[in-house]
């Protein structure tokens, strides 16, 4: 317990924030070593009610920290106490707790800063000296609220970690008079929105008095962060061998900040190959430390920890690639990265007044940017995206328990382009809200699609999904100011609610098509899907669906084959003939050029009978619905129905892989001689076709062919038609009919005369 004298101030039981607490985190002294190498890499939250407000910088390798961090707390109300906790770092594993401390707030005087030190304990070890936190502290009576805007950086409903943005705002009133950088804070883990203010400790007020001006200018145009880095992960060497065999199956963690990324896993190897790439924000000028742990996968059970590594983006310079060699600590072996700093993308906030495509210099210089002079230039840089977010109408109500009622709503509106993720503020108790408010993104892939989520911000929970909808860059109309319904979570189907969009889209056509030909920017690790009755059915029914058209394709060969109608057959026969006599192999594209030019033909002419895909849309619904009976209706009557349902797809599945796996073990147990008399029989066939294919042109065995099929349901009207290779293949045993037709030695203590001379009589 840490108390900080007494004080005579009044805190009346008045509304919600209406206080405000500027806390400086100074530092820490003497603190509790928790690494193996006697060192600590702390860092401190602070809590209040229950809920994160505001987490520190990690400072390696030190146990006298210095972080000089300011943050400005709004308190609702000052009898709770703030509580203080510091952690060590420990990237791949849980943190751990080095000391917590309290602040009491009603022992502090109003308007009156005060240095405090705050001794850290253990409630399980009460007696042990953890050191100390030093801060400075002011608490002052809230005098107005600010619009703030907010940036997602992770996945907005299952994300635990901390996401954030920073929006100018310039007042006089800010602490100490100074001018102030307002941040709005939201945590998914504990679903707490709070208003905090950071002012950066190394500037004087002189400093900040001088820079209002230019801050101004700023607040209604900010920009997010401050460059991208890339980083490619090519290979490991000489990794440290987890399993039995000798070897392990090693991926990649990355960690930059509340950033991470996973590689794919490479098995069974020691010297893996990943050639991956990852792009990480950069929100500090002065860089950042990236966080690298290699692990070995393991099927069942805990992951084996291999090494890890840090990269010092401080100590890399801008705009040029870096090969880095890193060797593992706490274990073997090295990575070799590829990691680029580059200048920041022009991710931005702005409201309506401060638009760059009607400002005519901006506009020019972002069309020259994109001009097909500079296809070459940058080829991340693909294009520019703004979106306008003007405002929704008639959404749907949500109270405070999320479920609908006649109450309002608080919306604020959430725009998504691949990792870049922008929110604005909350329009409070208003169902029809305006937020006029304009984002900028860098477009890096052209097929990318834009995501625009409403949610009802709820103060102590979770906020709630209103309605979403998803727009392809590439179907977008330039200008047009567009209102668009919102949709359910799934997207299949519409919800209460419309939103209204402007949206343009500049980009060069050279870099967009280059990049299509790369690899697709990966998103934030992501929590994996739950299973799903109807998430699985639907899938095997999609893939039944693809193996149907490749099945009724040969059925509609076969039937030319049957001469089912003799006018079609007739044409297939002298197209074969005509083609195979002619081919080349520029015919092969040429087909496919045709294909598509025909079926654009279909649409020009408004001719094009393509059907709307309802069947895997109702999947959807059914897989929606199936959610909210999940949610509601747990407990009730049609499991057995739904372990039906599950069970015919387990069983097709499961018939669908033995065929495969028996395919595959036949033609494997054919070069084996698991069948003597049928791999000789391979040797005679294998013979006879290198003879005739080194003698015989392709052209004229493939004609051969053909007229053969053609003509033998003319040549012999009820011959059953077979294919040889499959025919054969079929009297290959797979491997598990191998072990049924193993025959078994017989036990010598069970033959007929043992038993006779055990048992004479």
């Amino acid at each position: 317990t840490n108390l900080v004298g007494t004080s005579n101030a009044d805190f009346p039981s008045g509304d919600p924030g209406m206080y405000q607490l500027d806390i400086t985190l100074r530092r820490g002294q003497n603190l509790a070593a928790r690494d193996r190498g006697g060192t600590s890499d702390p860092y401190v939250k602070f809590k209040l009610g229950g809920k994160e407000v505001f987490r520190s910088k990690t400072i390696h390798k030190n146990l006298n920290p210095v972080w000089e961090e300011k943050a400005c707390i709004l308190i609702d109300n000052p009898r709770e106490p703030l509580y203080i906790k510091v952690f060590d770092y420990d990237f791949g594993f849980q943190d751990d707790f080095i000391g917590s401390a309290f602040l009491d707030l009603t022992s502090l005087e109003l308007n009156r800063q005060t240095d405090v030190t705050l001794s850290l304990k253990d409630p399980h070890y009460p007696d042990h000296d953890l050191g100390s936190i030093l801060l400075s502290v002011l608490l002052a009576p809230k005098e107005e609220q600010r619009e703030v805007t907010m940036l997602m950086r992770k996945s907005w409903k299952r994300s635990s970690k901390v996401t954030f943005s920073m929006n100018y705002d310039v007042s006089p009133n800010g602490p100490s008079g100074t001018a102030s950088l307002w941040h709005r804070i939201y945590s998914p883990s504990n679903c707490v929105l709070m208003t905090v203010c950071c002012v950066s400790s190394n500037q004087s007020h002189e400093t900040f008095q001088t820079q209002s001006l230019r801050l101004s200018d700023l607040h209604r145009k900010s920009q997010l962060w401050r460059g991208i880095v890339s980083v490619t992960l090519i290979e490991g060497r000489e990794l440290k061998a987890m399993d039995a065999n000798g070897l392990s199956d090693p991926y990649v963690k990355f960690r930059l900040g509340h950033q991470k990324y996973k590689s794919k896993m490479v098995p069974k190897t020691l010297n893996p190959q990943w050639r991956e790439q990852f792009d990480f924000h950069l929100y500090e000028e002065r860089g950042g430390i990236i966080d690298i742990t290699v692990w070995d996968k393991d099927a069942g059970k805990k992951d084996d920890f291999i090494g890890r590594c840090q990269v010092d983006l401080s100590t890399l310079s801008k705009e040029q690639t870096h090969k880095l060699e890193m060797p593992l600590e706490d274990g073997e072996g090295c990575l070799v990265l590829l990691v680029t700093l580059t200048a920041s993308a022009a991710v931005t906030i702005s409201d309506l007044s401060v638009n760059s495509l009607e400002d005519q210099k901006e506009r020019e210089e972002i069309l020259k940017r994109y001009s097909p002079m500079t296809m070459f230039h940058n080829m991340k840089d693909v294009g520019f995206l703004q979106v306008k977010v003007i405002r929704a109408e008639a959404l749907m109500a949500a109270d405070v328990t999320g479920k609908v009622s006649f109450s309002k709503s608080d919306p604020f509106c959430v725009v998504e382009l691949n990792n870049d993720r922008l929110l604005t503020h909350t329009v409070y108790k208003n169902l029809n809200p305006e937020w006029n408010k304009i984002f900028t993104f860098n477009i890096k892939d052209i097929h990318s699609v834009l995501e625009v989520t409403v949610y009802d911000e709820d103060r102590d929970r979770s906020a709630d999904f209103l309605g979403k909808v998803a727009i392809p860059l590439l179907s977008i109309q330039n200008g047009e100011q567009k209102a668009y319904v919102l949709k359910n979570k799934q997207l299949t189907g519409p919800t209460k609610g419309v939103i209204y969009l402007e949206i343009d889209v500049i980009f060069n056509a050279v870099k967009a098509s280059i990049r299509t030909l790369m690899p697709k920017e990966q998103k934030y690790i992501e929590e994996e899907n739950r299973l799903s009755k109807q998430l699985l059915l639907r899938n095997f029914i999609r893939m039944k669906r693809c193996v149907m058209v490749l099945i009724n394709a040969a059925y509609y060969i076969s039937s030319c084959f049957d001469w089912d109608s003799p006018p079609r057959s007739l044409a297939a026969f002298l197209l074969f003939l005509f083609v195979v006599w002619n081919f080349e192999l520029y015919m092969i594209p040429l087909a496919l050029l045709l294909l598509l030019a025909w079926n654009y033909f279909l649409i020009v002419s408004g001719k094009d009978n393509r059907q709307h895909d309802t069947v895997v849309e109702d999947m959807l619904e059914d897989e929606e619905e199936e959610d909210d009976r999940d949610d509601k209706d747990s407990e009730k009557k049609g499991f057995m129905n739904r372990l039906y349902a599950i069970q015919e797809v387990c069983v097709s599945v499961q018939n669908i892989l033995d065929e495969v796996a028996s395919f595959g073990e036949r033609i494997k147990n054919t070069f084996n001689w698991t069948v003597p008399f049928l791999s000789w029989l391979a040797i005679v066939a294998l013979s006879v076709f290198t003879v005739i294919l080194y003698f015989i042109p392709l052209r004229y065995i493939v004609l051969v062919w053909g007229i053969n099929k053609f003509t033998k349901k003319l040549r012999s009207p009820y011959a059953i038609d077979n294919n040889e290779l499959l025919d054969f293949l079929s009297r290959v045993p797979s491997d598990v009919q191998v072990v049924q037709y193993h025959e078994l030695k017989q036990d010598p203590s069970h033959s007929p005369s043992k038993r006779k001379k055990n048992n004479p009589s």
